[in-house]
């Protein structure tokens, strides 16, 4: 624990030497401590100089993901004010589930190197590669009815957006209802899950899981998604640290959350310019059929508008159709 603090404060000073005197005092703990974490964390890979009489700066390190690492971006926000980084997990969605059946607190963010069961949509597997990806759940518990936390997703998607553009300087786009998608390809998912009471049906808790392609090349994606599916370092021809891009994206789920749902409006006039997919001839996919429609518009419920061969409209709820591209992925 205090050599995660001892990162923190490094953290909070890029460039600057912080002594081990002043860091003792502000972590209650030894100076001697303070030196043991040093140490800990150059064992690990992280290059902390030292200069007597002004003491340790950080210069580098590596990325990981750790609560040393995102406590200080973090300071003062409800969502990540508690922080689970695991090193393998199988899925980070099934372990928010988990602790927040056992009484965790609203907040929780839970972030994993490695995912063995990552899980999207429709009961899709989500590729979890060690160390390449972002891989992050929160639990959330809104004093609301299941049925005013039905388009939370859009919310959410609106958030990565949000998040990938602090961290990287781009803005991806969202194929409705809930992938994030870049120079047209996949770049991420999300996946809500809800937890109710059995007797009232009351909410009990939110889970929202996002799983990003940060890091890696064609060869990890598997054969069949290798076409559809993208990184952002593929994307913008650059390395992405991990650390960054999950503050920015811990930062505007906060800030989403702290809107929701008074800032219905904003999120339905953002979701909508972020939007994709209508406008475009797609495909409407479901266990037992597929059909050709024409995407017309984002409805004030969130819902996809679509127009059929004969003419008819309808609006599509996200559980009840995927949509592809009617000649590729978007």
């Amino acid at each position: 624990m205090s050599r995660e603090k001892v990162l923190s404060l490094l953290r909070e000073r890029p460039g600057e030497y912080l002594s081990g005197e002043a860091m003792s005092r502000a972590l209650g703990i030894s100076r001697a401590g303070v030196w043991k974490a040093i140490q800990g964390l150059r064992q690990e890979g992280y290059v902390v100089s030292s200069v007597p009489n002004r003491g340790y700066r950080l210069e580098e390190g590596p990325d990981r993901l750790r609560a040393g690492e995102l406590a200080g971006p973090l300071a003062g926000c409800l969502v990540g004010r508690d922080l689970l980084c695991l090193d393998t997990i199988d899925s980070t969605n099934t372990e928010c589930k988990r602790r927040a059946m056992a009484g965790a607190r609203e907040g929780l963010a839970i972030l994993a190197e490695e995912q063995t069961g990552g899980r999207g949509r429709l009961g899709r597997s989500f590729q979890s590669p060690r160390g390449k990806g972002l891989y992050l759940s929160v639990l959330l518990r809104p004093p609301l009815e299941p049925v005013q936390v039905t388009d939370f997703t859009a919310w959410v998607a609106v958030a990565v957006c949000d998040g990938v553009q602090a961290a990287c300087g781009v803005r991806p786009r969202i194929k409705w209802t809930n992938d994030i998608v870049l120079n047209g390809k996949k770049l991420a998912g999300i996946l809500t899950e809800l937890g109710l009471e059995s007797e009232s049906n009351a909410l009990e808790y939110l889970v929202t899981g996002i799983g990003i392609n940060v890091n890696q090349g064609p060869e990890d994606f598997d054969p069949e998604v290798r076409g559809i599916a993208a990184s952002l370092s593929q994307e913008l021809g650059r390395p992405v640290r991990r650390t960054e891009l999950a503050a920015q994206i811990l930062l505007a789920l906060d800030r989403m959350y702290a809107g929701f749902p008074a800032n219905r409006r904003e999120y339905l006039d953002r979701y909508r310019a972020d939007c994709l997919t209508p406008g475009n001839q797609v495909q409407l996919i479901t266990p037992v059929s597929r059909q050709e429609a024409y995407a017309v518009a984002v409805d004030d419920d969130f819902r996809l508008v679509v127009e059929l061969p004969d003419g008819t409209r309808k609006a599509l709820s996200a559980g009840e159709v995927s949509v592809r591209g009617m000649y590729g992925y978007v």
